[in-house]
């Protein structure tokens, strides 16, 4: 029983050390870091979509069944698709349906401001913004409401929700959106 009692104990003791070096050995975690991180799926995703590139869009996205999209449309519809077959083949009709010139983009300069960003966990986070997206040679700005769900998997950040409604009746002139 004794030595039962020392095995345990010298087990205790060495589980112990091992966990007490296991914050030391990891990298700590730096929401600077993983927003710059965040921000660089979000600005790739978005290029990717406005330059209709189906297969670029969809690296940056959640594959599963908890995905989400939604937006507003001009004619004042919207799109709502929940589970990744459902997003990916909305998104894919809507790449194939409002084409652009190769290498071109539909909106080739967007402007986000006001970010707020919630880290729920290393691996959860939530944004929200103002975004500019222009329009016409750069001349004027559609405005727009957009919020993430983002998700780190495999140490990559995905996008599982998307939200983005547009003001597509007030546009705005780009002289005025430094004042913004």
């Amino acid at each position: 029983m004794q030595k039962l009692f020392y095995l345990l104990f010298i087990m205790l003791v060495y589980s112990c050390s091992q966990s007490a070096k296991d914050p030391a050995d990891k990298k700590s975690f730096s929401e600077a870091e993983e927003k710059s991180a965040i921000m660089k799926t979000i600005e790739d995703e978005t290029t990717c979509f406005y330059q209709r590139d189906f297969e670029c869009w969809k690296t940056h996205f959640v594959h599963d069944s908890y995905a989400f999209q939604a937006w507003n449309n001009e004619d004042g519809t919207f799109s709502a698709k929940a589970g990744w077959d459902e997003v990916s083949k909305n998104v894919a009709a809507y790449i194939k349906d409002n084409p652009v010139e190769k290498g071109g983009s539909s909106h080739p300069l967007v402007v986000r401001r006001n970010m707020i960003v919630k880290f729920f966990s290393e691996n959860l986070a939530y944004l929200a913004w103002d975004q500019y997206n222009s329009y016409e040679n750069d001349s004027k700005y559609f405005y727009s409401k957009d919020q993430r769900i983002m998700e780190k998997i495999n140490g990559k950040w995905k996008i599982a929700n998307v939200s983005s409604y547009w003001d597509y009746r007030n546009l705005i002139p780009a002289e005025q959106l430094s004042s913004l």
